[in-house]
């Protein structure tokens, strides 16, 4: 009798051994606005070689508001986690994407959530919304959910409120797109001023000659996206770093 217990007694260890083997931490990648997955694939593959399960999410991203495309594309991202038995899921979005969690977050509680990271959110929305949304060629090249980033009260990102995870920003500083640029009233890059991409409640801030467009394709800037997912912290030396709770 005590060798049977015994024997089930190692079973049940060897299985609770492989189930924690077997667990990941994983990360939902959202692109950003008018982009698709294949403009986060550099990141993704650096995430993977990092040990990261992936969960690179395409969304139709002009084809409606934020609110539609939050549930559908998160929720998506959520499934394809727990499918690799995640025991962290962690974020990391471009421009919009950010605009999704925050939403989402705001509504939904995930138990296993670990950090964020987001490249160029336009947190506070963008002058470049307030100029052109009304042009029907904006719509048209954005969708309804390019209407709702502007800077005004009336839009939804100057709905959402503070932040309560771990997050970190990174906004860049450098453009190719000076048309837009000229609109934008404080340093940008080219979407975004800096001072638009901050939100109460972050944990780290960190500027990098980058432009909106290409920054997920940055060497510095995937660096310091690890960084954040495994400490916590941006490591780079310009990082503005504060306390925040941790979740490990």
């Amino acid at each position: 009798m005590i060798k049977s217990t015994s024997k089930i007694a190692f079973i049940l260890f060897t299985f609770v051994l492989s189930c924690e083997a077997a667990a990941q931490q994983c990360v939902i990648l959202l692109h950003g606005l008018a982009r698709g997955a294949e403009s986060m694939l550099q990141l993704e593959q650096r995430l993977v070689q990092a040990d990261f399960a992936v969960a690179n999410i395409d969304y139709p991203s002009t084809q409606a508001p934020v609110e539609k495309l939050a549930q559908s594309a998160i929720s998506n991202g959520l499934k394809q986690c727990n499918q690799v038995n995640a025991d962290k899921i962690h974020f990391v979005t471009h421009s919009m994407g950010g605009i999704l969690v925050r939403y989402y977050l705001e509504h939904h509680e995930i138990t296993n959530l670990g950090r964020a990271v987001m490249l160029g959110p336009p947190n506070k929305g963008s002058e470049v919304v307030d100029e052109l949304k009304d042009l029907e060629i904006f719509e048209w090249i954005n969708g309804p959910a390019g209407k709702q980033l502007g800077t005004k009260n009336q839009s939804l990102v100057k709905q959402l409120g503070p932040v309560n995870f771990e997050l970190g920003i990174i906004a860049g500083t450098k453009t190719i797109n000076w048309i837009l640029s000229a609109i934008l009233p404080n340093q940008d890059d080219g979407k975004v001023t800096v001072e638009s991409t901050k939100v109460k409640g972050m944990c780290s801030f960190l500027t990098l000659p980058v432009t909106h467009t290409f920054m997920m394709t940055n060497d510095q800037v995937e660096e310091q996206v690890l960084a954040f997912l495994e400490l916590g912290i941006f490591t780079d030396k310009k990082a503005r770093n504060h306390l925040c709770k941790t979740t490990g």
